[in-house]
Parts: structure tokens; sequence; C-alpha cells
């Protein structure tokens, strides 16, 4: 008999970030894919079989979502080492992207397909049956525009196929996922949710719960400002803006290339170079350590003069709010140069995630606490209506 299994997503553009179950199974999984052929040239089946499956998704997708159908590709880390890999653009729409939903199914298969979930879903031969309850986040101008609500509804309607082609212990497998709900949540909202409550939705930060708040959610195509008062997004005031880290990074990515010869894989390894805690913005250049320090600063201290004007806009708007919160990727990208310029211009109460690694899952775990809210209510109404048919009898 399948059972659903929760899932929470979230697409970022530069991972994505998924937890599932009881939160006993996490991936975090480039956002890069490249289209490929079926058969793709590996050393051997052994080592193949060695790998860890997540290094080696290459997969085939059937989805009737898919503006391109029946396409195989190599997903994340494996896509990476592609010459015809591609990321998100700036400027597209999440909801209306093929890359999208093939990172969503290929991360919702990788799952499926565990060891663990044998007694959770049904399998015949190499077909496995996937129900989850899914819950996922938009930007928050594409939510403003309605387009959540044919995204969930694409998801919702159809069957979704992925099928393992050349990937370390899947090879061969097909999964079949269906969705018995799709909840689509507005970004900006989701990081006060995580912001101010625990797993059980229980508050846990009571001097924010009755603060008014702006959230500047910094992703990779796009910025996502809400507006917090009396516990609720303002959204009337919220605003979702065109502009994320993607074409700063692109930009730091192609001036190392032109300039030191290098060619970094994807976005995500011109991340680490400005992350790393040691050797910060140094590159390894015919094998000497070299600084690309003046092509990181000129380029990022542009675009977060560009962030803190949209702060200074909206706080302008909202003059009383109390702390504005930098979240997301981006964030921890432009924290520094958002800080200098805080201290020699306006001196807002800002704030960051000193916690790296709380800010880049600070979406995905959002929706695992609003969609295990969820179907933790759902349960509750199913078990209060079969006791009233007890009774009733």
């Amino acid at each position: 008999m399948t059972r659903t299994r929760i899932a929470a997503v979230d697409v970022g553009n530069d991972s994505l970030k998924a937890i599932f179950g009881k939160m006993e199974y996490e991936v975090n999984i480039p956002n890069v894919i490249a289209r490929d052929v079926a058969d793709r040239p590996v050393i051997g089946i052994e080592e193949l079989n060695s790998q860890d499956p997540i290094e080696g998704i290459h997969v085939r997708l059937h989805s009737p979502t898919l503006k391109s159908n029946n396409i195989i590709y190599r997903v994340g880390h494996l896509a990476t080492k592609s010459t015809n890999s591609t990321e998100l653009d700036p400027g597209s729409s999440k909801s209306e992207e093929d890359q999208t939903i093939v990172m969503l199914l290929s991360a919702l298969a990788l799952d499926a397909v565990r060891e663990e979930n044998k007694e959770i879903f049904k399998r015949n031969h190499n077909v496995v049956e996937a129900t989850y309850i899914l819950g996922t986040g938009l930007p928050l101008r594409e939510v403003k525009e309605g387009k959540d609500v044919a995204y969930r509804s694409s998801l919702l309607s159809s069957v979704h196929q992925v099928e393992f082609l050349v990937t370390p212990k899947y090879q061969g497998i097909k999964v079949n996922i269906k969705f018995e709900e799709v909840k689509v949540y507005p970004e900006g909202f989701a990081a006060y949710i995580n912001l101010v409550m625990d797993n059980q939705l229980n508050i846990i930060n009571k001097d924010l719960i009755d603060k008014r708040i702006i959230i500047q959610d910094i992703g990779g195509l796009s910025t996502d400002i809400a507006v917090i008062k009396n516990r609720k997004v303002d959204d009337d005031k919220a605003q979702g803006f065109n502009i994320g880290v993607s074409e700063s990074l692109e930009a730091i990515r192609e001036e190392i290339r032109s300039k030191h010869g290098i060619e970094l894989d994807s976005r995500r390894d011109v991340v680490e170079i400005i992350t790393k805690k040691n050797d910060r913005n140094h590159i390894m250049v015919k094998g000497s350590r070299t600084s690309v320090h003046d092509i990181v600063d000129r380029i990022l201290l542009e675009l977060a003069k560009k962030q803190y004007r949209h702060l200074r806009n909206i706080w302008q708007k909202n003059s009383q709010t109390e702390i504005g919160y930098f979240v997301g990727g981006g964030a921890i990208v432009l924290k520094e140069y958002l800080k200098a310029l805080n201290n020699n211009l306006d001196g807002y109460n800002i704030d960051f995630f000193e916690d790296e690694k709380e800010s880049i899952w600070m979406m995905a775990n959002a929706y695992y606490k609003l969609i295990a809210d969820f179907e933790r209510k759902n349960l509750k109404a199913s078990q209060n209506e079969e006791q009233k048919v007890v009774k009733s009898n």
C-alpha cells in the first residue's frame, strides 16, 4: 500500500535544498542541468556503483508540465562537468522554467528510491510508485502575479516519471511521482515563519513576534522584501525585484576567465571562492595562489549598493520598522559589503544570520514547518470525521 510522504523543497538559484519525511533525509543539489544522451561514458560499473548517487544523477523525465518532454539530463554535480550546462537566467520566472521542474522531480525521485522507503512506496520490479505532500515556494513577485496557481495546478494534475539511467545504485529504476497536495508559499512569508517558529509552529522568538520587521531575502534571480506587521505579511507593501546575485556571480566568473584563464564550472564555485573561511577571494593559477579580491570587491559592492537602496526605499515608506533582516544565499555573499555601507550611511537596525547553514536552509526549513503543520491538521480533521461516522453508527 502506497503511503504519502512529506517533502519540503526550495529550488534556489544556487542549489536545491530539500527535507523529507520526519526530517530524516535532506539533499542539497547544485541547480545546474545539462541535456545528455542515454549512454553517458563511465569507467566501469563497479566504479559507478561505488559512487554516491547524488554525484551522478542521470535521468530521463516525462511530465506534462515540461515544455520539452522525454529529455535526458545530467543533474547537479554531474551537470557542472558538462560543456552545455545551464543555470537559471536572470529575469526568468522560476515557476515557468523546465529547469525548476527537472530539479524538483529529480530530488523527489532520489528520495523515493532509497532503501529506507521500501515500506512506504509500492514497488513493482523496477518501478516505484511515490506519492508526496509537497511544500515549496516562489518569489513574491511571481505569487503576486498569480503564477503560483498555474504552477501548483500543473504539478497536482499529472503523474510525473523520472527514469534513472546511468546513475550509481539506481540505474534502470523508474519512479512515478504523484502529489496528494501541493502548497506554494511566498518566499518572504516563509522567511518570517522560520524566524519566529519551531518545527511545531510554536513561538520561539517572542522578542520578534509583535515587532514591525522588514525581511530582505536576496536570492539568485530575485529579491523579495516582506513587510511584517501584526504578525502578518503586508501584501500591499511587500515587493519583489528582478535583481539577485546571479548576474554578479556570472560577471565575476567571466572576469576571472578572461583575466586569469581559469574556467569555473558554475556560479557555486564562485560562491565558494567568495565565502570560504580560509583564503577568501583567492584562486589557484598554474599552481600559484592568486588574489581575485579586486574583481570580487568591485562587482559585489556595486550590487550591495543596489540592494541597500531597496532597503532604504522600503524603510522610508515603513518608518516605524524596528529591525531589518537580510536572509538567503545572496545575503551571505553580500553581508560584509552591506554592513560596511550601513555603518557609513544610515545606520539602520539590520541583522544577518551568522550561521550560514541556517540562512541557506531557511526556506526549506520554513516550507517543512508549514507543510508538516498542514498535514497534522489534515490528519486531525480526518480522524474527527472518522469518529463522527463511528458514533453515528
